[in-house]
């Protein structure tokens, strides 16, 4: 690779800076990837509760994930609200996003569902 120097400069031919920036996205993508794989080993191995493809997509599409996590657990408006010290109205507003619901209270709502405050957001 032919190359020059001038005042602290590397100077290289414009096809060789290219295959080494294809290079560089080439190996960039493959680390991700094994970030990726390690991530879902991890998760695999943590005998966490997996979530049906359904749930996973509804929230995807923009639903409430209070309400997808409510309807999975079987849960009306009014029992999570009676379980969480919440009023229906909260939970409903919650849902339909008209409130986002304090940190306490979804930290409520989570620990009825039975998932991560992190889940819900």
């Amino acid at each position: 690779m032919p190359y020059t120097v001038e005042n602290g400069f590397v100077k290289i031919p414009e096809h060789e800076f290219k295959g080494l920036m294809s290079e560089i996205e080439t190996l960039r993508m493959a680390h991700e990837d094994a970030l990726d794989i390690a991530a879902l080993d991890k998760a695999l191995a943590e005998d966490e509760e997996a979530l049906p493809g359904d749930l996973v997509k509804r929230m995807v599409e923009g639903e409430s994930p209070v309400r997808v996590f409510r309807n999975w657990r079987g849960m009306s408006q009014q029992a999570l609200a009676d379980a969480a010290s919440l009023s229906k109205t909260t939970i409903s507003e919650i849902e339909t996003g008209r409130k986002t619901g304090s940190v306490g209270s979804l930290a409520r709502i989570a620990k009825v569902l039975d998932v991560d405050i992190d889940d819900l957001i």
